[in-house]
Order: structure tokens, then C-alpha cells, then sequence
């Protein structure tokens, strides 16, 4: 590991902060390099590498915050924009001392094959492999789009808690799209495979079943019926389907929107919010995982964070700045896309906590309703909480059992309301992987949950009786 800026002179820069009255400075710096691939139906279509490198620096006198960055790290540089940040900050020196010293991050993730050891004749051939995989499927599948990404990133922190600390990330993605036309009607379905590691996921994750099981449900929504809009039990599957939990409800938590007083979760600490089955978790230790990290980017360490338990809720996610307007604990909940972006409370794998029920004993004791297999996109108001979600591959549930796909199926509702109806949790906790954009740019956040039962949920369709 290399130290992209010395010590020396980023006590410099941070002790330059702190002339003017300021009560807390930052130095966060970054090189990274992003690798990406596109493939349609077996065709590269474009190849690119772009790197990224950069410092920023903040400066906090109570909750108010300046900040800027620059691309050039030598001392001059770093000390020019220290001051001209510090002209913003109205006082004098509160006369803080501190020593950096420097730390290193616990390794919960690790590559142990990066990206820069792949060729790129092994990533075609990843791609090609998944291509053809879902185009096999089916004649009905017109079009199978592969992207692959991977990221290499060198980051640093420094601040005048004395924290010097730098670390290694390695962000590697793997999408399929597939598109299946039938009788004039083209469906698409998509997944992906990623992880905060290097190459060797694909050791362990099966990219051509994936890529399959993408062309299977795009064909199987071409053939649907229109969902019929109505009030319904709904089933929700694993994995991805965990984007309900992210965007309905922990966006309301985030400090981002709770220290504005603009979420409709504030000042609701210790009340009953959700059933009593439901545990909600925010974990950014998981190994290896798409939305984990050794630590914030405020250097502090991740944590697993209970967010809901037993419905109850436990924690906000809050950052060091926030923490300052809500007197609440960090929780390594800082995140920014990169040093352009001022660091605010972001989520890392969110997920609800398994149940004791089984994904065939839910089927099975719903007489009537709708399963969704595959979440799509949708748009929360996390002032309020309401949601709707577009549901990309959908089947009814009828006496107990899983019969015919339906299509364009979208949940409406309030993330409260869900939280309070849900009656059924499975014991098949998986994830999916997604990025997610807010105040500090986009991120990399994995969704999760074992399958759930939410009873009364409305339910828009374009089909009719």
C-alpha cells in the first residue's frame, strides 16, 4: 500500500485548515482506475478505461461545512486550497492540537485475483460465455446486452482526530440483459453479479446460469397477461427484491433527510414501526460483498447496524457532520462516488434478517395473490415514504400454488404501511446488486432479504376482468 500524500504534509494542510476558526478538517484523496466492457448479442460493442485521481478537503466549524478539491497533490497545491477553503470560516483558531498517526483498516474485503491481473482476453471471453448462455434459451430471445465493470481504488484519509488511514478497493460487476419478443410483444429481464473482490467471484458464482435464468424470465413475461390492478396478498422473492426495503424505508432513515427534519421516520427512536417479525440490518462488514467495506469514508470502521428489531426502530445511519445536528453515534455510514463529492449517510447491505418460515410454507398458505420474482425500478418519497415499484417478472398465486406469469404489475403504497403488514418472512436471505444515487453521488449498495409476505398491498395493472 502507497501513501498518496505524505503525513508530514497532510498535517500541514490540516493544521492550515484550522486557522481561521474551523473545529474539524478533512483530507480525502483518491486514484482509481475503471475498466469497462459492453457486449451486444455476442458483439463487443466498447472498451474503456478511465482513471480517476484527485484530493478534496472539508472543513467543519459546527454543522456548517465548506469544502473543494483539486488534482494535484504536491504540498503548494494541497496548502493553497486549505487556506482558500478556511477564508470561508469566520473566527479565529480554536487552538486544537492533534498528531496524525497512522492506522491501517481491518480487511474484510480483499481481491484475491484484482482486475489488473485479468486479461482482457479473459473478460471477452466471461462476456461471450454469458452471451451465448442466455441466447440459448430460447429463438424467442432477440437480444442479450453483457456489461462487465471493474474498479480498482486507492483512497486516503486524513483528519485532524488524528486519523491517517488508507485503503484498497476492488469493485467487480457482471450485468446481463435479455430481451424476448413474442406476437410483436419484447419483454427484457436482468441480473448481475458483483462484489467488492477481484476476479475470483466468478469462481464461486455461476455469470452463465445467471445470464440463463435472465433470457427464461424475459421469455416467460413475453408470453404474460396483464396484471389486473386491485388490492392483493403480496409475495416478494429474495435477493433483489430487498430494493423495496432500500428505497422505501432505510432512505427515510439515513441522516441525509433525518437531520433536515424532512423524513418521515424522525424523531421516532424506540417506537413500534414494523410487525414484529421484521429485523431490518444495515451491514457494511459482510465479506467481500458488493456494498461492504473495511471502512467509511471517513476512515471510521464499518459496522453492522440494526436499523429495525422486531420492529422496533434501533438506529438512523448517521455520518460524523450529521451526528453534530442529531447527537446521534456514527455508524460507518459515510460514503461518498468519489473525492468530487462532500461524504454524507449512505447504506452499504441492507437487508430484513431471515424468518422461520419457508419459501414453500408462504406459497402454500396464500390462497390468492400475486408473486413477484424480480423487482425493477420504481420512485420513493422519503418524506413521506410513498413508493411505487415496477415489478419485472410476476406470476399469480392461486389455492397455494405458483400458475401463470403476469406482466406490468407495479406495488403502490408507504413504506410504514409495508413495514406493518408484512406477516410472513422465509428463511432464504440472498442479495442483489445495485447502485445508488443521493446527496454524495453514486454508490455501490447491495439489497437483500429472504422472501416476504406483505398482506393488502395495492396493486396496478393494465388488464381487466
Amino acid at each position: 500500500m502507497k501513501n498518496m500524500i505524505d503525513i508530514k504534509i497532510c498535517q500541514k494542510v490540516l493544521e492550515k485548515c484550522l486557522t481561521t476558526g474551523g473545529d474539524f478538517a478533512e483530507i480525502f484523496a483518491e486514484e482509481t482506475t475503471t475498466n469497462s466492457l459492453n457486449m451486444v448479442s455476442g458483439e463487443l460493442k466498447n472498451a474503456a478505461t478511465t482513471n480517476l485521481h484527485g484530493a478534496s478537503i472539508r472543513i467543519l466549524k459546527g454543522a456548517k461545512e465548506v469544502s473543494g478539491y483539486t488534482n494535484d497533490f504536491s504540498e503548494e497545491s494541497l496548502l493553497k486550497l486549505a487556506s482558500d477553503l478556511s477564508q470561508s470560516v469566520e473566527g479565529e483558531t480554536l487552538g486544537i492540537k492533534f498528531t496524525l498517526k497512522e492506522d491501517a483498516p481491518s480487511k474484510i474485503v480483499k481481491a484475491v485475483k484484482a482486475p489488473s491481473t485479468v486479461s482482457n482476453e479473459e473478460k471477452y471471453k466471461l462476456l461471450l460465455d454469458a452471451s451465448n448462455a442466455a441466447k440459448a434459451y430460447s429463438e424467442e430471445v432477440v437480444q442479450v446486452m453483457c456489461n462487465l465493470m471493474d474498479e480498482e481504488q486507492h483512497v486516503l484519509v486524513a483528519n485532524t482526530f488524528g486519523k491517517y488511514i488508507e485503503d484498497d478497493r476492488h469493485h467487480i460487476r457482471l450485468g446481463v440483459s435479455s430481451v424476448a419478443q413474442f406476437n410483436g410483444q419484447m419483454q427484457t429481464s436482468n441480473d448481475s453479479i458483483g462484489g467488492n473482490c477481484g476476479y475470483e467471484i466468478f469462481d464461486e458464482k455461476d455469470a452463465n446460469q445467471m445470464a440463463y435464468e435472465t433470457a427464461k424470465a424475459a421469455v416467460a413475461m413475453a408470453h404474460a397477461d396483464e396484471m389486473i390492478g386491485g388490492v392483493y396478498t403480496v409475495v416478494i422473492d429474495n435477493a433483489f427484491g430487498g430494493v423495496l426495503l432500500h428505497e422505501a424505508c432505510v432512505h427515510s432513515l439515513e441522516a441525509t433527510s433525518v437531520a433536515k427534519g424532512a423524513s418521515v421516520m424522525c424523531g421516532k427512536l424506540g417506537q413500534k414501526i414494523a410487525s414484529d417479525i421484521v429485523t431490518a440490518i444495515d451491514d457494511g462488514t459482510r465479506c467481500d460483498q458488493w456494498g461492504s467495506l473495511n471502512m467509511d469514508d471517513e476512515g471510521n470502521p464499518t459496522k453492522k447496524n440494526v436499523l429495525i428489531e422486531n420492529g422496533i426502530l434501533k438506529s438512523y445511519l448517521v455520518d460524523y457532520r450529521n451526528s453534530r445536528i442529531m447527537n446521534h453515534p456514527i455508524t460507518g455510514s459515510s460514503r461518498r462516488q468519489n473525492y468530487r463529492y462532500s461524504p454524507t449517510s449512505r447504506m452499504t447491505n441492507t437487508f430484513f434478517a431471515p424468518g422461520k418460515d419457508t419459501f414453500d410454507s408462504i406459497i402454500k398458505n396464500t390462497k390468492s395473490g400475486l408473486y413477484c420474482k424480480k423487482m425493477g425500478g420504481g420512485s420513493v418519497n422519503p418524506s413521506t415514504g410513498e413508493f411505487n415499484f415496477a415489478v419485472n417478472e410476476g406470476y399469480l398465486i392461486e389455492d397455494g400454488k405458483i400458475t401463470k406469469p403476469v406482466r406490468g404489475a407495479t406495488l403502490v403504497g408507504s413504506g410504514s404501511q409495508v413495514l406493518l403488514n408484512i406477516d410472513m418472512i422465509a428463511d432464504n436471505l440472498d442479495f442483489g446488486h445495485g447502485m445508488c444515487g443521493s446527496a454524495s453521488g453514486s454508490i455501490p449498495t447491495d439489497v437483500g432479504q429472504p422472501t416476504i409476505r406483505v398482506q393488502n398491498m395495492v396493486v396496478g395493472g393494465r388488464g381487466s376482468k
